[in-house]
C-alpha cells in the first residue's frame, strides 16, 4: 500500500464521513505515581501524610493539584481528574495488566491490551502504519500491553529510538531494486514453508514481515522525524525524551494512527521521593508536566483534542501514610488519574477520597469502570465479546463480578 493510495482513501472517507475518526494517547506512569503528590493532594492533612509539596490552583476555579504540575494546572479547563480509583492490585505486573486490559490475569489467557483493542475495533487494515504504537522514553516496561489473543496484527509497534529521532532499522540498507527484489524472494520463502509447515508461528512471522515492509515503504514513517517541526514547537514539548515522545505521538494521530502510548519509568518510589536527585518526584514530574501540557495544548490548537483522547495514569497510587525511607509503598484501594479531549468536558473532578487520602468516599472506579469509559469515548462497544481461542467468547472488558459501569457524570 502506498501512501498515496492510502491518503487518497483517507480523504474520501473524510469527504463522506465529515468526522476524523477517535484516537487515544496513553500517558503511561511506570511504578505507580502517588496521588497525594499529583492530583489528590491532602495539604490539610498530617505532615507524613500531605508530604512536603504544595498545591496550586488550576485554571478551573477551586480546582487544585500539586505544584509539580504548573504547566499541566493552566489545561484543566480542557481536562477531568477522576480521584476514586479503586482496583483489587497492588502488585506491579499484575496491576499493569489490569489497567490495560480491563481483565484481571487469570490463568493462561492473554487478554488484549487496549491498544490492540483499539486497533482491533477502529484501526485501518490498509493503513501504512501500524494502528497501535508504544513509544519508550529511555526505559520501563508496561506488562500487558501485547495484542493477545488478537494476534500479531495488532501487535504493537515499541519504538526505542524516538529521542534520536526515528525507529531502529526502519531504513533499507541496499537501494530500492534490491531491496524489493530481496522482500519478493524472502516471500516466496515464507509461503514455501507456510504451505509445508502451517502453524500460527509462521504466520505470524509472515504478518510482522509484511507490516515491516509496508511501514518501511510509506513516506507516514516521517511522522517519527522532529526535525520537521519549527523550533518553537520543539521548545514547548522539552528536550527531554518524554517530551520528544508526546510530540512524536501528537504527529503520529495528526497521521492517522489510532493509539499511542508512552511509557515514562521510575515512578515507584518506596523511599526519598522528595530527593533532589534524578530518582526524586519532582525530576520526574517535570519533563511530564511539560510534555503533556505542550501535547494538550497543540492538539487543541490544531482543532485535533476533540477527536484525541489523552489519558495520565500509572497502574496504582501510593500509602497516603509515608514510610520510614520517606517513600510510598503500592496502594491500589484509592487514587487517580486525568484525562483530556476526546468529547470530555473539561473542568471537573470525578469522585473523592477522604481526608487522608485513604479510601474513596464518592463514586468508586474499577478498572472494568475506567475501560468501559474509555471504549464509549471512543467509539467502542465494550459489551462486544471476542472469540478467543478455543472459540471462547471474551468481553472486550470484564464483566465478574460485576458489569462495568461507564462514567456518565464524566462524559456529561
Amino acid at each position: 500500500v502506498t501512501a498515496g493510495s492510502w491518503l487518497s482513501t483517507l480523504a474520501a472517507h473524510a469527504h463522506q464521513g465529515g468526522v476524523r475518526p477517535k484516537s487515544c494517547i496513553l500517558l503511561w506512569m511506570d511504578g505507580g505515581p502517588s496521588h497525594l503528590d499529583t492530583f489528590d493532594p491532602k495539604p490539610n492533612a498530617p505532615q507524613d501524610v500531605r508530604g512536603s509539596l504544595s498545591t496550586i490552583a488550576t485554571s478551573v476555579p477551586g480546582i487544585h493539584i500539586s505544584e509539580l504540575f504548573p504547566r499541566f494546572a493552566q489545561q484543566m479547563h480542557h481536562a477531568a481528574i477522576i480521584r476514586s480509583m479503586n482496583t483489587p492490585e497492588a502488585d506491579h505486573l499484575r496491576a499493569r495488566y489490569h489497567l490495560h486490559t480491563g481483565h484481571r490475569q487469570r490463568g493462561g489467557l492473554a487478554h488484549p491490551s487496549l491498544g490492540a483493542i483499539v486497533s482491533h475495533e477502529i484501526g485501518r487494515p490498509e493503513f501504512p502504519l501500524p494502528n497501535y504504537i508504544l513509544l519508550r522514553d529511555g526505559g520501563g516496561y508496561s506488562y500487558g500491553t501485547s495484542s493477545g489473543f488478537l494476534g500479531p496484527a495488532h501487535q504493537p509497534l515499541v519504538a526505542r529510538d524516538v529521542d534520536r529521532g526515528g525507529v531502529e532499522n526502519s531504513k533499507a540498507r541496499v537501494g530500492r531494486r534490491e531491496f524489493d527484489a530481496q522482500v519478493e524472494l524472502l516471500a516466496e520463502l515464507e509461503r514455501d514453508f507456510q504451505r509445508a509447515y502451517q502453524s500460527s508461528a509462521a504466520d505470524a512471522h509472515a504478518t510482522t514481515v509484511q507490516r515491516a515492509v509496508q511501514m518501511m515503504r510509506s513516506r507516514l514513517l516521517s511522522a517519527f522525524d522532529l526535525g520537521d517541526e519549527p523550533a518553537r514547537v520543539r521548545q514547548t514539548y522539552g528536550e527531554s525524551p518524554f517530551g520528544k515522545a508526546c510530540l512524536t505521538a501528537r504527529r503520529l494521530v495528526e497521521s492517522g494512527v489510532p493509539l499511542v502510548e508512552i511509557n515514562s519509568s521510575g515512578w515507584d518510589h518506596h523511599g526519598d521521593i522528595y530527593a533532589s536527585g534524578r530518582k526524586g518526584i519532582a525530576q520526574l514530574a517535570s519533563p511530564v508536566d511539560a510534555g503533556m501540557a505542550a501535547l494538550v495544548t497543540d492538539l487543541a490548537d490544531r482543532g485535533l483534542l476533540e477527536s484525541t483522547l489523552v489519558i495520565w495514569m500509572g497502574e496504582f497510587g501510593r500509602t497516603p501514610q509515608l514510610n520510614r525511607q520517606t517513600g510510598r509503598d503500592h496502594y491500589a484501594k484509592a487514587w487517580s488519574l486525568a484525562m483530556a479531549g476526546g468529547g470530555i468536558p473539561g473542568g471537573q473532578v470525578v469522585g473523592r477520597t477522604d481526608a487522608m487520602g485513604t479510601t474513596v468516599e464518592d463514586r468508586p472506579v474499577s478498572a472494568a469502570d475506567f475501560m468501559a469509559t474509555v471504549c464509549r469515548v471512543l467509539g467502542i462497544d465494550y459489551t462486544k465479546q471476542f472469540a478467543a481461542p478455543g472459540n471462547r467468547p471474551i468481553p472486550i472488558v470484564d464483566d465478574q463480578p460485576v458489569a462495568p459501569r461507564p462514567l456518565e457524570d464524566l462524559l456529561g
